[in-house]
């Protein structure tokens, strides 16, 4: 697939935001300190959820993906999104303002951000045509990402390392796993264009002259040098360093460190989760 920078920063910025909210709505933080904090899980989520609009044909109508709730993990993430961060904004003045509203408001938007997040993971691994995505370890890895970066933000410095090694094994246990599932899947060229009866298939002439939105958009190839070099820059950066600046480097320093370095991780990881990822319809034309 072709790994468009919009959804790559959709992804990531929007997992770390709304991770960082959850652990806000549910212990909080005081005064002005809290402004700053929440300001920035709402910057990061706010910022993702304007980012996955550019990869829309008509931004314009993105208003339109609401209404298709009852199908679409899209249109659920949105409504999740949405309703998250309304039930946080009255969590974030209370806490700013030390006006003591409890953490209701909080707890449920903490839900809210978990569910937001599976919502967005799961919006690939529905895919069956995307054999590599059609797997659990997809939201389970959207979620890794989320909880580490908020617990990194936080500055909670145990439980952050938990769930970086956590975060390590299930991208180990995502890219291995996956390699060979497409073959796993059975789909062929013969199987797609339904001609396997009269024996194997091969392409004799390109469907198209020239280049069209499916080639452009579900055809990416990616060299298998490039794909291990990416591949570790993501495990080293986005879960062996931070682990690192989290254990030996005190203070703010450590956490804006580790925050930093994860955060390049998570790009080379979602940039590599599209590049990888094969979608059926290169079967046609000869691209698997």
């Amino acid at each position: 697939m072709n790994p468009a920078p919009s959804v790559i920063v959709f992804t990531v910025l929007s997992g770390m935001g709304f991770g960082f909210l959850a652990l806000l709505g549910l212990f909080g933080v005081q005064g002005w300190l809290g402004f700053f904090f929440w300001g920035t899980g709402f910057g990061l989520a706010v910022a993702g959820l304007v980012a996955s609009t550019f990869h829309l044909g008509n931004p314009q109508r993105a208003l339109r993906a609401f209404t298709q709730w009852r199908t679409s993990w899209l249109s659920r993430e949105g409504w999740a999104a949405v309703i998250t961060l309304g039930l946080l904004a009255p969590q974030a003045l209370s806490d700013w303002l030390g006006l003591g509203w409890g953490r209701g408001f909080g707890i449920a938007g903490a839900v809210g951000c978990g569910v937001t997040v599976v919502c967005t993971g799961m919006i690939y691994a529905q895919l069956k045509t995307v054999p590599r995505w059609h797997h659990w370890t997809t939201p389970a890895v959207f979620l890794a990402f989320a909880l580490a970066g908020g617990l990194i933000l936080s500055g909670v410095r145990g439980l952050a390392v938990i769930a970086l090694c956590l975060l390590g094994v299930l991208m180990a246990v995502q890219w291995f796993g996956g390699a060979g599932r497409f073959a796993r899947a059975g789909v062929t060229m013969e199987s797609a264009t339904g001609l396997g009866r009269i024996g194997r298939v091969a392409v004799f002439e390109q469907p198209h002259t020239g280049g069209n939105y499916l080639m452009r958009e579900m055809i990416f190839t990616v060299g298998r040098r490039h794909a291990e070099r990416v591949r570790m820059i993501a495990m080293v950066s986005g879960g062996l360093l931070p682990v690192v600046a989290l254990v030996f480097v005190p203070g703010v320093a450590g956490i804006g460190l580790a925050a930093v370095t994860h955060l390049l991780g998570a790009f080379a990881h979602r940039w590599l989760f599209f590049a990888e990822a094969e979608h059926v319809v290169g079967l046609y034309y000869g691209r698997r």
